[in-house]
């Protein structure tokens, strides 16, 4: 595989690293592969007979319910019950434990969904509360004691059961930084010494200027045979998390200034006009799935408006292509970094990102519930009354395309993430007010400028 700096991508900033990862590797070939021999007819298809529904029984709060249960039995049982750590992918049903998915591959980054989950699930009564406790701290001293790391960074794919790093991989500075995200969740939310204590020495572990390599923003990873990556968080994307853990760091803190470096350009749709780069619409939810950025803004923006607003755009985006992908509407809507019928693509839009094919994408929808929540439930409660297969034991497939009729076999461990922890704190806010009980996150946002604002 060629080093990530040089992979091609489909933004100025090469985003989604580890997605674009997947597109040279043999897991990309694991992705479902019906529908292939289709690509050139759904792409010309115009008309679209919408199945019949079969209405969902429960109420909107009662799907949520089902989605995050759901997730929860992904991150339980496709978790290492001795190192904690999370596939990156597994089957739609779960068939892991019958032998069928042999699959050893973890990312870091699912695994820092997955101890937000582990808490949600705790705080909910989905699982036994003192087996989800040890299972923190597994998760937590398997990171503290075993998993490789330089300066406090970890590999962004590793072995399930080793830790060993995977495909050449880079140290990553987004995922360490979804990690670290899970690891505060869980300091705050337990009463237990232990994961209070590793959670503490995991973070200030971090060494962030080193990731920094002289420059004004950081470098999107470090590689020990070519030394860190060319491309850099440079715009507004996902990486306001990276800069605030930084800033908070009570051990190896960034100056504020860091803050202003990277860019803001906008993206204007219609009527909409919002900050945003060429990327897909996950790089709006990733950071606000855990710092709650409501009523306050920096010199710059309200960061969470300019999300609602962002999904809004992506909405009529959507249903602008209508002409073109007819299953598209205000009831099913959602592009954003997925799995394809021919490999895993960070599409989106706006501006039209990638060779769309009219796939869903559910966590489009889903990891925006906290931005647009009757707009977005009324997606999801449409997937799971009229697309039968697009649900399974784990939740919501990760794609589908109803004008070609393929399905994929797999859910990816960030997407139904994204998916879980926006539908909490589109609930009742809980991801929201643990992370921020952290002191270091309240005032890295201080330091960054942030002032209570109006809605």
């Amino acid at each position: 595989m060629p080093p990530l700096d040089q992979t091609p991508t489909m933004s100025p900033r090469q985003p989604v690293t580890r997605r674009q990862m997947l597109k040279t590797t043999a897991l990309g070939a694991l992705v479902g592969c019906s529908g292939l021999a289709s690509a050139a007819w759904f792409s010309r298809h115009k008309t679209f007979n919408e199945p019949p529904r079969i209405p969902y029984p429960g109420s909107d709060d009662q799907l949520l319910d089902e989605i995050e249960r759901a997730t929860f039995d992904f991150f339980w049982n496709e978790a290492s019950s001795t190192t904690g750590q999370v596939r990156d992918r597994a089957l739609l049903n779960g068939e892991s434990h019958r032998g069928r998915d042999q699959r050893r591959i973890a990312s870091i980054a699912a695994t820092g969904f997955g101890l937000t989950g582990l808490c949600i699930a705790e705080s909910r009564g989905y699982g036994k509360a003192t087996d989800i406790r040890e299972r923190v701290r597994q998760t937590l001293r398997f990171l503290k004691q075993k998993l490789p790391n330089e300066h406090g960074f970890f590999y962004h794919f590793i072995d399930i059961e080793t830790g060993a790093r995977l495909w050449n991989c880079e140290l990553s500075s987004i995922d360490t930084s979804l990690l670290l995200c899970g690891v505060l969740t869980a300091r705050q939310h337990f009463d237990d010494a232990e994961i209070k204590d590793l959670a503490t020495a995991i973070y200030e572990r971090v060494d962030w200027p080193w990731m920094l390599n002289g420059g004004k923003t950081f470098s999107m990873g470090w590689k020990p045979d070519g030394g860190f990556l060319h491309a850099r968080w440079e715009h507004y994307c996902e990486l306001m998390m990276i800069y605030l853990l930084a800033i908070g760091s009570p051990t190896h803190s960034v100056s504020s200034d860091t803050w202003k470096a990277w860019t803001r350009p906008t993206v204007k749709f219609q009527e909409f006009e919002y900050i945003s780069g060429h990327d897909p619409l996950f790089t709006h939810q990733y950071s606000q799935a855990w710092f709650d950025f409501r009523h306050k803004r920096d010199a710059y923006a309200n960061y969470f408006t300019n999300s609602v607003t962002a999904t809004k755009a992506h909405k009529q985006f959507c249903i602008s292509l209508s002409d073109e992908f007819p299953d598209y509407s205000a009831r099913l809507w959602g592009i954003t970094a997925s799995d394809s019928a021919s490999g895993y693509q960070a599409w989106g839009g706006p501006p039209r990102i990638g060779r769309l094919d009219g796939s869903i994408v559910s966590c489009a929808a889903g990891g925006s519930l906290a931005f647009l929540r009757e707009d977005c439930l009324e997606v999801l409660r449409n997937i799971r009354e009229r697309y039968p297969k697009a649900w399974g034991r784990y939740g919501f497939v990760d794609a589908f395309n109803p004008l070609s009729g393929w399905y994929d076999s797999d859910v990816l461990g960030i997407d139904l993430g994204i998916t879980m922890l926006m539908a909490e704190n589109a609930r009742s806010g809980f991801v929201w007010s643990t992370i921020m009980k952290n002191k270091e996150m309240r005032d890295a946002m201080e330091k960054a400028g942030f002032q209570a604002s109006l809605p």
